[in-house]
């Protein structure tokens, strides 16, 4: 269990939002250093799944959505968002999911506030650098700014668009068909594809950060392992246009894997998958169904190795 998860399950016991006398002028109040404050979780409440559960349902209970003065205290806010997405983590997705919008309700309260937490959202959950990235989560959130009024129509082009990307090829859902092209000319089917798992790896030539997870697949003794028992395999996708840089590139690639390109470049300009940022890798099931989308190679090999053993 994570240690910040531990402690914060554990010892969330609250802390005072201001100390010090009540009767302070209200220029002094405006001035005052804000701090996050805890909800109490019930002493009787001692499984930390029921800690964890009954802090997702509370954790802003203490918190004024009003106050925009938190808007610029983002070491406040953004340890507190950082704190309650490791709790949500913990929880099971339809209270992860309602405890978001009971969230952003209140947040609607003003508009400079729901928008300064909806971009925290954004930037915890969606981008790609973010350790804590997580489309299951962030799902909710783009739900609510869509459906806001809070949001005009124009600010709504972005999130809706993001949306769209993030309900297609849902882990436990068939990933999207489509057909490849080798480096002899000849096309294959990705459902045609016979593997009891399939690793989808989205990639450019020229993308350094491509190289490194082709080598460290390439290196891994699980993936390698399965690769040779004929239970994985691996289908190498370019999804742009120079096929010239491909082409040249192809020796570089790892033979045992399936190297190809989009011909049709339906891939890039249909959007066929979410491809915010290459490489990207997806984990199919025998029956093509996403097992991890847009994961990182630890969490490839992590799930790989709890299925070799």
């Amino acid at each position: 269990m994570n240690s910040k998860i531990v402690v914060l399950l554990i010892f969330a016991l609250g802390f005072n939002a201001c100390s010090g006398k009540q009767n302070k002028k209200p220029t002094e109040l405006a001035q005052a250093k804000r701090t996050f404050q805890m909800a109490n979780i019930p002493s009787m409440i001692t499984d930390p799944d029921q800690r964890a559960a009954y802090l997702a349902q509370h954790y802003w209970d203490n918190f004024n959505f009003a106050d925009t003065i938190y808007v610029h205290e983002a070491d406040v806010t953004e340890q507190a968002m950082s704190n309650y997405i490791d709790v949500l983590k913990r929880v099971q997705p339809d209270m992860a999911s309602s405890s978001i919008k009971a969230m952003l309700a209140k947040a609607e309260v003003d508009s400079t506030m729901f928008a300064y937490m909806a971009g925290l959202y954004d930037k915890y959950l969606y981008d790609p650098n973010s350790p804590m990235r997580d489309e299951s989560l962030y799902i909710p959130v783009l739900q609510v700014i869509t459906a806001s009024a809070k949001v005009s129509e124009v600010d709504k082009i972005r999130p809706q668009h993001l949306l769209d990307l993030a309900l297609k090829n849902q882990v436990g859902r068939p990933a999207t068909d489509f057909i490849y092209t080798l480096p002899d000319g000849s096309t294959g089917r990705l459902h045609s594809i016979k593997a009891d798992m399939l690793l989808l790896f989205f990639y450019n030539p020229d993308c350094h950060n491509c190289q490194q997870i082709t080598k460290q697949l390439d290196d891994s003794e699980v993936v390698n392992r399965l690769m040779q028992s004929k239970q994985l395999k691996i289908l190498a996708v370019y999804p742009d246009e120079d096929i010239e840089a491909w082409r040249k590139h192809v020796s570089l690639m790892p033979v045992s894997w399936i190297n190809s390109y989009d011909k049709s470049l339906d891939l890039k300009n249909k959007e066929v998958y979410d491809l915010k940022a290459i490489p990207t890798l997806y984990l199919l099931d025998k029956e093509k169904k996403v097992v991890l989308k847009d994961a990182t190679f630890a969490q490839v090999e992590a799930y790989l190795t709890s299925k070799a053993k």
